[in-house]
């Protein structure tokens, strides 16, 4: 059985995410998953071509050397924000009407609906991707996908939604891959693909919102009946909680960042007994500052929520809010924030799970791949498999096993830890295990009035001030 090699990569906002994986048959194997900090990106989509070929080109270089591989192609993620959609059509006349339907000649009709969809603007718009919506023949209506391949008819009209991003964007991201001499095996849009590595069949055909909160963008796709049928997206995530915690605090981003991470929650009225809490910050050349973690909550809570009404008037302006049978599934890097899922279950009333990634892979030693921040890049993978994509490394010598080991230490990564929050004051979240931070130097940071169980948590924090 022949084997190759998918390599995929996700821009977000706050980190690039490198992951390459060995498909043999259907088997998928993820051997290499590691994510860096980001630059250039804004809102999911490149701003500054010139940072990010210069971040990613080091995310690359470790994951060659990792794998003692050449990547030369790979799988990308388009922007999620600013993105229309729209309704396409097409018919296509079949040449042998008393042959079975087949799924090349679906595919040749998407590709004849997307061609001939008439954009405003072809210089400035390009279409992200569709979804098929329904099938027609001569004899049967509103058939999907899977129903109408194996029908006979002399015709056959497909339905899709489109997808359309600005040209602009797309070909920021062809730059930066030129000037890296990788080739874009091809652009995948991430809310297509994400969903299918974290819902359920049965999820999508009753009915699910699948709400991806990333750092710069939030946005919501709506399943039901098994198809996407609604798309929307937010430019606020976030990062945007992290600025308002810098602002409020008076701290850096970085320190902001990881406070939020760790010790934040989205729900202050459920810490009434940590109202004694505080978090000192003590600086050599400056005055210690004190941060009250009830107070750290209110920050958190008020620009969650304003960005939850959001995406819930999204779900309304679809008109399926009554039929989400499955609730809110939750993705994305800010979706492990305490107390978030049930923020989400208390404004909406719909049940709410946190969306990993759906175990249709092996992987070892690859840290961080079954968190909610990896479903883009491992959707992008499985897409790719089912795509029958070509290889996209060259071995450079035979790889040692098991190479992910090989991973040098995240320094550069914000760690979390729920540990303040006790069992029975706050709902809590196992999040995928980070290797252990090295010991910082300065400054300190200390806790006062917490229990001793707690004083072993500070050194992680002050360790990004301190980079």
């Amino acid at each position: 059985m022949q084997e190759k090699n998918i390599a995929a990569i996700d821009l977000g906002t706050s980190k690039f995410s490198v992951a390459v994986a060995q498909i043999s048959g259907n088997d998928v194997e993820v051997e290499y998953y590691r994510e860096h900090p980001a630059a250039g990106i804004r809102n999911s989509f490149v701003f500054n071509p010139q940072l990010v070929h210069d971040k990613l080109q080091t995310a690359i270089k470790e994951a060659e050397d990792a794998l003692h591989i050449k990547i030369h192609q790979a799988v990308v993620g388009l922007p999620r924000y600013s993105v229309v959609q729209q309704t396409a059509s097409g018919e296509m006349k079949r040449s042998e009407p008393d042959e079975y339907v087949s799924r090349e000649e679906i595919e040749t009709l998407k590709d004849l609906a997307l061609s001939s969809y008439p954009l405003k603007n072809e210089e400035k718009e390009v279409i992200y991707g569709a979804v098929a919506q329904s099938f027609s023949t001569e004899e049967e209506i509103q058939l999907v996908e899977e129903d109408v391949i194996g029908t006979i008819s002399a015709s056959v009209t497909g339905n899709f939604k489109i997808f359309i991003g600005e040209r602009s964007r797309s070909g920021a991201i062809d730059k930066v891959f030129n000037d890296l001499a990788i080739a874009i095996a091809r652009k995948y849009f991430l809310p297509d693909t994400t969903s299918s590595i974290v819902l359920s069949q049965e999820e999508k055909i009753n009915g699910v919102a699948l709400i991806e909160m990333g750092a710069g963008v939030t946005s919501v796709s709506i399943w039901h009946g098994g198809i996407m049928r609604y798309y929307a997206a937010i430019p606020f995530g976030g990062n945007t909680i992290t600025n308002d915690i810098r602002i409020e605090c008076g701290i850096s981003e970085v320190l902001a960042e990881n406070i939020k991470l760790a010790y934040g929650s989205c729900l202050p009225t459920k810490l009434a007994s940590l109202t004694d809490k505080i978090l000192q910050i003590r600086y050599e050349d400056r005055p210690s500052k004190e941060i009250q973690v009830k107070y750290l909550s209110e920050i958190i809570a008020a620009r969650t929520k304003e960005i939850l009404d959001a995406v819930f008037y999204q779900i309304q302006q679809s008109g399926m809010q009554d039929i989400l049978r499955s609730g809110i599934v939750l993705t994305g890097g800010c979706a492990n924030m305490t107390g978030l899922a049930s923020m989400v279950k208390d404004m909406s009333g719909y049940n709410v799970r946190l969306g990993y990634a759906r175990h249709l892979f092996s992987a070892s030693g690859c840290n961080g791949v079954y968190g909610t921040g990896a479903t883009g890049a491992i959707g992008m993978i499985l897409a790719a498999k089912n795509d029958d994509l070509q290889d996209c490394v060259e071995p450079l010598a035979v790889k040692s096993a098991p190479a992910a080991a090989e991973q040098p230490e995240e320094d550069d990564q914000p760690q979390t830890n729920g540990a303040l929050f006790n069992d029975d004051e706050m709902e809590t979240v196992q999040p995928p295990k980070e290797p252990k931070p090295k010991e910082p130097k300065k400054p300190k940071l200390i806790w006062k009035k917490v229990t001793d169980k707690l004083t072993d948590l500070y050194d992680f924090i002050s360790k990004e001030e301190n980079q």
